[in-house]
């Protein structure tokens, strides 16, 4: 019997990035489209970070643009996360770690990414958006990512 092949720390952040990023992009989906918002209009919005208003008049290429864009930012943070691992203590408890980090996600894209994009600084959403958004992020990227580290940590350790 043969013992598969550890995978690289490349391929743990693509699988990761692709996890967490599917995740993320499926609570948008539905926590908007059962406010009445389509998931085109959710990609061309985060297409509008980078080119502006004209996102909402390209229709499926600009949603496209939106999807491309939110699996390269999930699987920054994926690697983000990753890397820092593999020097920091963070698979040690990883509900705590994972649970911060999506807090820290949330603060740094709506403090500093988004202001710097198209969108601008935003007012604090309604308490429901903010309680889904925070959450979504924890619950979507943050402990998936520490219970991915945790489990590439320990193999590495093997």
């Amino acid at each position: 019997m043969t013992i598969a092949a550890r995978p690289s720390l490349i391929q743990v952040i693509a699988g990761a990035g692709l996890l967490v990023g599917t995740l993320d992009i499926l609570d948008a989906i539905v926590f908007y489209g059962l406010r009445g918002v389509s998931a085109t209009r959710i990609l061309q919005g985060i297409a509008f970070g980078l080119i502006g208003r004209t996102a909402f008049t390209q229709g499926v290429r600009s949603a496209a643009l939106g999807l491309l864009l939110h699996f390269f930012i999930a699987t920054t943070w994926a690697a983000i996360y990753l890397l820092a691992s593999r020097r920091l203590p963070l698979s040690r408890h990883p509900w705590i770690s994972g649970t911060l980090y999506g807090i820290t996600v949330y603060i740094i894209m709506n403090y500093v990414v988004l202001p710097l994009s198209h969108v601008g600084l935003r007012p604090l959403p309604p308490l429901i958006p903010l309680i889904n958004g925070v959450g979504a992020l924890i619950v979507c990227i943050g402990l998936p990512l520490a219970f991915i580290a945790r489990r590439y940590i320990s193999h590495q350790a093997a």
